[in-house]
């Protein structure tokens, strides 16, 4: 559990017990990380070659260097916060290291989402909530050349994710900077198809739904959206829920700090599992 708590970075708004109680509910109720058991071939097949994915790929190890560097800057910096807010830090003046101990997400999830824009070949990702960039250099630096957009509300803590970008030679990144509120739909505009939107940028139902929505009408059946802590409030379980059993996402699978959904026309039933990850 201590781990669990480390990897949530303590910013939920259930309380400890409520999130130790969830955990170990999914815990006992997923299905094991071999996939034995699934019945679903592409489940498994998810299983198998993406999530138990063992290599340790070349870019693993630059962009860890580069999140401790982060984790090692005192460096101050004034922000804005149009999300739910942080339950860490409270003052708008920050230090780097503060926020890249509170809001990076842990490696194993930014290396996941790494391997599935690889393995799925997905080339025009959205990632709303840039934070400082580390989740959106893995998912730049898939071998199969993706493209990323990534939207950011602090003008201070995007900066900081460009210097990131320029110190790991990265440059298939577009940030856009302001509020989601503003920026997403002058994009979507412009845009005729997103193959892959990770959405860690307010963890509210409402707003969540609404990026849903919006960003839905520029995918496809083979697009994949990924939702960030699912289970962090009760808005966002409820918002977990109502995105499951929207008319399009026919496959769900929940991580518990993730949640996957897939809109393949051609699983005719839809399916829900929960995977121990």
């Amino acid at each position: 559990m201590v781990t669990l708590c480390t990897n949530l970075q303590l910013s939920t708004l259930h309380n400890h017990f409520q999130l130790a109680k969830k955990y170990l509910q999914y815990y006992l109720t997923a299905e094991n990380s071999k996939g034995h058991g699934v019945h679903s071939p592409f489940v498994f097949e998810f299983i198998k070659f993406v999530l138990n994915d063992k290599k340790k790929y070349e870019v693993y190890a630059t962009i860890e260097k580069q999140r401790q560097v982060l984790l090692n800057d005192k460096t101050e910096i004034e922000v804005e916060d149009f999300g739910a807010g942080s339950t860490i830090i409270k003052t708008k003046k920050r230090i780097v290291k503060d926020i890249a101990a509170s809001s990076l997400k842990p490696k194993k999830y930014s290396r996941l989402l790494y391997r599935m824009i690889q393995f799925y070949s997905k080339k025009n990702i959205l990632e709303l909530g840039t934070s400082l960039g580390i989740t959106t250099a893995y998912m730049a630096a898939a071998k199969n050349n993706p493209f990323v957009t990534t939207m950011e509300g602090s003008q201070s803590i995007a900066a900081n994710a460009v210097q990131n970008f320029n110190a790991l030679q990265i440059n298939n990144i577009n940030i856009i900077k302001g509020d989601f509120e503003k920026t997403l739909s002058p994009y979507l505009n412009i845009t005729d198809n997103i193959d892959f939107a990770f959405l860690d940028g307010n963890h509210r139902k409402i707003p969540t739904m609404q990026y849903f929505n919006q960003i839905i009408q520029k995918s496809n059946e083979d697009t994949i959206f990924v939702f960030d802590d699912i289970h962090w409030s009760k808005e966002m379980e409820a918002a977990w829920e109502e995105i499951k059993a929207h008319e399009a996402v026919t496959l769900s699978i929940d991580l518990f700090l993730i949640g996957i959904v897939f809109f393949k026309k051609d699983f005719k039933v839809k399916q829900h599992f929960s995977v121990r990850f």
